[in-house]
């Protein structure tokens, strides 16, 4: 099997996903049927956006779309942010968190050209810890066909994805700690950290 390198790992999860960040999120009444549900809607809509032809800048927001939808934004943010999440107000967290958005969208949507032609096939789910593990293959053209797990709960109140695994890497947590860098060198300024982001990507 020939491994992919990182940055085309982390491309796989980002426009398929459009981006989430590793979260600890209680299953509750969701049962395997909706989780593999969810997972398949997102695949299709991401491949739908892909092979429309549209305009890049359109396809960027319709990306963004797609995680607004599908994920668990307000977790994610928190994650991502980590302990200043719970230093600022709502109306700055908000703003990150919209910020945030945004910056998914675009970063992995400039990406998209890498999945014209592939497909990811939805295998299936199995409960794991508190949620459920949704089994995915994803088949890009002129790569070995690589192994996409997702992680789901109800946590917002409907199903909606909050990790991803892709060949037993957690591609997540780099980006958690790609946002806790970009924090850091702006000594911990959430309001520099949200308008830099909203032009970045």
């Amino acid at each position: 099997m020939t491994l992919m390198p990182n940055d085309t790992r982390r491309g796989v999860l980002g426009l398929i996903a459009g981006g989430c960040i590793l979260v600890a999120a209680p299953a509750r009444a969701l049962d395997q049927s909706a989780a593999v549900a969810l997972i398949q809607r997102a695949v299709e809509e991401v491949y739908a956006i892909i092979n429309s032809g549209r305009a890049p800048a359109q396809m960027y927001r319709e990306f963004e779309g797609i995680f607004a939808r599908h994920a668990d934004v307000d977790a994610i943010a928190r994650s991502a942010l980590g302990p200043a999440a719970r230093q600022v107000d709502p109306a700055q967290f908000k703003a990150f968190k919209a910020a945030l958005q945004g910056y998914i969208g675009r970063k992995y949507g400039k990406r998209f050209r890498e999945f014209i032609g592939g497909r990811v096939e939805v295998n299936g789910a199995r409960p794991l810890k508190s949620f459920w593990a949704v089994q995915s293959t994803a088949y890009l053209r002129g790569q070995s066909p690589m192994a996409v797990e997702w992680h789901v709960s109800d946590r917002s109140g409907r199903p909606k994805f909050f990790n991803i695994i892709i060949e037993g890497v957690n591609m997540l947590a780099s980006e958690r700690e790609e946002i806790a860098a970009m924090l850091a060198r702006r000594r911990g300024d959430v309001g520099a950290l949200t308008a830099d982001l909203r032009q970045a990507g």
